[in-house]
């Protein structure tokens, strides 16, 4: 291979067949060459054996004598395609131009290798090829309507020596283009143009083959983009040596103009605006220069929106080609002349509003006698507007009852006057409407209270929902032209403009119901001044002067202002001093007696006396209580708080203010003794599980009393903590008649409580525990019989705290756990000691027979 490789020069393969008085083209070029890129060239040409220098690329003088006036004209010119190849074009070729071509390149390599030159063969034939269009004339114009079919001829022949075949090809004028419609290929095959593919396979397109070579185009359902000049281009074609196809030559001739006339649908009418009641008159019109026989179909439709598409839009009546209509009540369709149609509407309603448009389709009868659609047109949109037949009436708002003070009722009527035009497919409904007032002049949007559709269907809006559920606003339809909103119980929310809305509804055709129209009443300010509420509370002592054990008497007298009808609910408070230790928070509730009348304890707690107090309703404004059989412990301020009721929405009672009396104190002088709490312990500080003493002990100072004549409630308490910061906690308590009642305990430790001398009371904690620990004290609540034999109860007292401190005992805690552990281990090193040796007794024993040894001398040194 590397011995073969240099220069190569190559030409087509001949011999090259070209028809007289065409343009020739022969390409020439070189590989496989060294040297710079762009090539040189030269053409010579030869009849018989001499070669005639025709043109070279790099030598202006190379032309011989004969071919210079033809290579200065440009009949025969070089043209270069690339740096290795060029082209040899001859223009309009003769029979003289018949012979051999060659080309050679001059030589830029190092070493000579390859060929340098390559010849072709051109033969030159005579043109046979004829084309022709109608015989008439050259040319003649079509003139059609739009869905016709038409049909073109154009013939075309050829005489050539050589075995040709012709490729004809049927193509209109688009504008200053030219377009291919249908073509039959060089090799027997039909090619559709690009925008007639789809229309070819339908068969509405033909290239018809016929006598004398002609070749006819038929065109079926001619519309508006058949139009135009139509030609005929044949080209003729050879086989080559190298067996490819070479067109040689191509002619065309104009063969026909068509001009397509549309057929155009139109409503005769633009937009129309009709009253209600009336009729609709609208007219389809088909233009159309068809003056044969043909017969059309007109659907009319009916859509809400111009943009909608056949699909979604209504069918109203139909016309088929045999002048059939689908039948309508109200709405007809009429045939009025050969290209119109009448579409009457009656009684349109509002609902008729819309969008009209009507489709049409021309059918031409065949030679078989059948019908033929040829074209469809649907007509632009008209807008049809249907006013409504408006009734007329005027709205009146008044208020029949106005609230004065808060929770009064409100009443308001929305009455229809002056209605005229209401016949009896008028309908009437109310929406409610508030406003709210603001001092500023700030915009407030409406809220809707409540409305009602055609079927007085009441439709609660967001403000009104619940209380109207409830039963507190009330809609209803006092009389045909009456309605009513009715407000049980007005709050101060309610304060503002109110207005009513009146819809008048109209039936239709399907007795449906439509709003045509809306009259809104003049507002209607529900307000009132409203002032602070003012209660006023004064207590009064009836009996200045009174001693432990009498009756307890005071009256509580209330006065209000700016409230309407109120009632009174009424508590009876007592401030005790701080050394009472029942209430630590200073103030008690004794009694009450609400709005109703109805009384209850409230924290009164003393057994021997629940019916000691009374409360009762003297007057309307004036409550009276009593404390039967007074003690030294009663003493302190006593208080009336007094709220006033007013009433509210449902028969409900709303709060309107609350009043607190002038303190009433109740003191006693008493000459007796002092009493006086400590607690005691030998031994503060205990181990885990040990018993803890504690002593509650009382003493006295002044007069001393028997045993007998005096007695203690005893109550013991701990508190968690070191610095007495959390709740205390009732351990158990002793009351005078010697009952014990101790609270509920988590651990695992017991109490004890017991009275070891008149004076003295003993807590014992058995078993304690690490959560024993705390603060611990003494409540002692002393009970004095006076001279009468009544017990009095004295104020509580309460005694110091002592804290109790509980340890562990570390030698007691592990002492078991360690001689249990000790145990343990023993036994179980003993165990495993018994298991090794009876397995090695019995489980492991082997019995070894011992090999006889043989006794021999050990030989002496010399006998070795």
């Amino acid at each position: 291979l590397a011995l073969c490789r240099g220069r190569v020069v190559r030409v087509p393969k001949g011999p090259l067949i070209r028809v007289v008085g065409t343009e020739v083209v022969i390409p020439c070029s070189v590989s496989d060459y060294d040297g710079p890129s762009e090539q040189n060239f030269d053409w010579e040409f030869s009849r018989e054996t001499d070669f005639v220098r025709i043109v070279s690329t790099w030598d202006s003088t190379f032309t011989s004598e004969e071919y210079q006036k033809r290579v200065g004209h440009g009949d025969i010119k070089l043209r270069r395609s690339s740096n290795d190849a060029v082209e040899l074009v001859i223009r309009n070729i003769q029979p003289t131009d018949q012979g051999r071509y060659k080309c050679s390149t001059p030589s830029t390599d190092a070493t000579v290798q390859g060929n340098y030159d390559a010849e072709v063969q051109v033969k030159v034939i005579s043109d046979g090829l004829s084309v022709s269009g109608s015989k008439a004339r050259s040319s003649m114009s079509v003139r059609l309507s739009e869905g016709d079919s038409f049909k073109l001829r154009c013939s075309a022949i050829t005489t050539s020596p050589e075995h040709t075949h012709l490729h004809v090809t049927w193509q209109i004028k688009s504008g200053s283009t030219w377009r291919d419609v249908l073509s039959l290929t060089h090799e027997g095959k039909f090619q559709s143009g690009p925008d007639y593919e789809e229309r070819y396979r339908n068969g509405d397109i033909r290239l018809d083959t016929g006598v004398n070579d002609t070749y006819r185009l038929s065109v079926s359902q001619a519309s508006s983009v058949d139009g135009g000049a139509y030609r005929c281009l044949v080209s003729e074609w050879v086989r080559g040596a190298d067996s490819l196809w070479q067109k040689i030559q191509e002619k065309t001739v104009e063969i026909a103009s068509v001009a397509i006339q549309q057929t155009d649908v139109v409503i005769s009418t633009s937009n129309v605006s009709v009253t209600e009641r009336d009729s609709l008159d609208l007219t389809c019109n088909i233009t159309t220069d068809r003056s044969g026989i043909f017969q059309a179909e007109v659907i009319w439709y009916f859509s809400a929106s111009p943009d909608d598409t056949l699909s979604d839009a209504q069918v109203l009546l139909s016309m088929d080609p045999d002048s059939i209509v689908s039948d309508s009540t109200l709405i007809s369709l009429s045939h009025v002349d050969r290209n119109s149609y009448r579409l009457l509407v009656r009684d349109v309603d509002v609902e008729d509003s819309g969008y009209y448009f009507c489709q049409a389709a021309v059918w031409v009868p065949l030679h078989n006698g059948s019908w033929h659609k040829v074209v469809e047109r649907t007509s632009a949109p008209v807008s049809v507007v249907v006013t409504a037949l408006e009734p007329d009436y005027e709205v009146f708002l008044n208020a029949s009852q106005a609230p004065k003070f808060s929770d009064d009722p409100t009443e308001l009527n929305c009455r229809i006057t002056n209605a005229q035009d209401t016949e009896a497919n008028i309908r009437f409904t109310v929406s409610w409407y508030y406003r709210q007032r603001l001092p500023s002049d700030d915009v407030v949007t409406e809220q809707l209270l409540a409305t009602m559709d055609a079927d007085w269907t009441l439709l609660l809006g967001d403000r009104s929902r619940e209380r109207t559920q409830n039963g507190e606003i009330i809609f209803s339809k006092k009389a045909i032209d009456t309605f009513s909103l009715r407000i049980q119980w007005t709050s101060e929310s309610d304060r503002g403009d109110y207005f009513c809305v009146i819809s008048a509804w109209t039936r239709h055709r399907n007795n449906s119901w439509v709003k045509s129209k809306d009259v809104t009443s003049a507002s209607v300010s529900i307000f009132w001044a409203t002032q602070d509420y003012t209660l006023t509370v004064e207590a009064v002592k009836l009996k200045p002067f009174f001693v432990a054990g009498h009756t307890f008497e005071m009256t509580c007298k209330v006065s209000s202002k700016n409230i309407k009808t109120p009632r009174y609910s009424v508590l009876i408070t007592a401030e005790k001093p701080l050394t009472d230790q029942s209430n630590p928070n200073g103030t008690t509730r004794i009694i009450s007696l609400n709005q109703d009348s109805v009384v209850r304890l409230e924290d009164w707690t003393d057994q021997t006396r629940v019916d000691g107090v009374v409360l009762e309703k003297v007057q309307e404004n004036e409550f009276r209580y009593r404390m039967y059989q007074t003690q030294i412990s009663d003493a302190g301020l006593y208080r009336c708080v007094v709220t006033a009721w007013s009433p509210g929405g449902g028969g409900m009672w709303r709060e309107a203010v609350n009043g607190l009396s002038n303190p009433i104190q109740i003191d006693f002088q008493t000459s007796g003794p002092v009493f006086n709490v400590s607690v005691h312990s030998d031994n503060p500080t205990i181990y885990q599980g040990e018993l803890a003493d504690l002593l509650c002990i009382v003493t006295m100072e002044g007069m001393a009393l028997e045993p007998d004549d005096m007695s203690f409630d005893v109550s013991w308490f701990a508190v968690r903590s070191f610095a007495l910061d959390r709740e205390p906690i009732l351990l158990a308590s002793l009351d005078r008649r010697g009952i014990v009642t101790q609270s509920r305990r988590n651990g695992s430790s017991d109490l004890s409580l017991e009275r070891i001398s008149p004076l003295e009371f003993r807590l014992r904690v058995h078993g304690c525990e690490d959560h024993d620990f705390g603060n611990h004290y003494c409540v002692v609540t002393p009970w004095v019989r006076s001279a009468t034999g009544a017990w009095q109860r004295e104020p509580d007292i309460k005694a110091k705290p002592i804290f109790l401190s509980v340890k562990m005992d570390v030698l007691n805690a592990f002492k078991y756990p360690l001689l249990i552990g000790i145990g343990l281990a023993t036994v179980i090193g003993l165990l495993s000691c018994l298991i090794g040796y009876c397995s090695s007794r019995w489980c492991c024993k082997k019995e070894v027979q011992e090999t006889r040894r043989e006794r021999r001398r050990l030989m002496s040194m010399e006998m070795d």
